[in-house]
């Protein structure tokens, strides 16, 4: 029997890997995209995500101390399955972003509420070279963003406006970018704060950064950020504290105007 592949990354969890698709003669998987799904506890809605990922995507989902079967159910249903047994956003994020292989990476909520449908418009913008990250801006229906977390999100999208001369409106889940890059930002944040530091670091490099309205539904179970006291706290706290390191860098990176022309330039080709 061939033995199956595995990867492995010292402190950022274990792949379990079926069997891979159908890939070239020397045996590569014929993948474009690896979608990171950061999952904890969310049985109930691994089968719609996964079944809604476009031909030539690949789901990485990021088993972050589950305890309702998520692991085996998503290795069940054809998904590469990483063990991360650091509790975080960013501990699991960045477990997927390390088990991928393909040229391009995503990152999606794995509680049903975006539809990786999504993420076709996204990569057409990468691999055309009119972004080098897209952001998905949520459009929520009734019900699927309690209000204190809307709010929230406003302020942080006046700020990193202020911050980066970006006209960013959402610091959405929903994100693409190539692999290669992504790794040569040096994440550090294990927590809530990964996505804000994605973004940041993304402008001091230079990246542009775009961004195109996705739909937004109401998520399947209980959010383990904005529907806990504690979460929301956790996440104000990681944030600030990305926004506080962001804003001693600022304004060299922005000094000659160039990064803030780059993010205007990108949204207007995401619209």
């Amino acid at each position: 029997m061939e033995k199956q592949p595995s990867n492995s990354h010292p402190g950022s969890g274990t792949a379990k890997r079926r069997s891979p698709p159908p890939g070239d003669a020397a045996g590569a998987p014929a993948m474009l995209v690896d979608v990171v799904l950061p999952c904890l506890n969310e049985r109930a809605a691994l089968p719609q995500v996964l079944a809604s990922l476009p031909p030539g995507y690949r789901a990485i989902v990021v088993d972050n101390g589950s305890t309702d079967g998520s692991g085996p159910l998503a290795a069940a249903l054809g998904a590469v399955v990483v063990l991360e047994p650091r509790r975080g956003f960013g501990a699991a994020a960045h477990a997927g972003l390390l088990a991928a292989t393909a040229e391009y990476v995503a990152f999606c909520d794995c509680d049903g509420s975006l539809d990786p449908a999504g993420l076709a418009p996204m990569l057409k913008l990468v691999r055309s070279g009119s972004a080098d990250l897209v952001l998905g801006a949520r459009r929520p229906v009734r019900g699927a963003w309690p209000l204190h977390a809307r709010l929230a999100n406003t302020v942080l999208g006046w700020r990193l406006r202020r911050l980066t001369g970006i006209p960013v409106t959402d610091l959405g889940p929903l994100r693409l970018a190539r692999r290669s890059a992504l790794l040569g930002l040096d994440l550090t944040d294990r927590r809530s704060g990964y996505p804000l530091e994605m973004f940041l670091k993304a402008h001091r490099a230079g990246w542009r950064v775009a961004e195109i309205p996705v739909a937004y539904a109401p998520r399947v179970g209980k959010s383990k950020v904005t529907g806990t006291l504690r979460g929301t706290l956790t996440a104000v706290k990681d944030m600030r504290a990305q926004l506080d390191a962001a804003s001693r860098w600022a304004p060299k990176a922005g000094s000659d105007g160039a990064a803030a022309g780059t993010g205007s330039q990108a949204r207007g080709a995401a619209q």
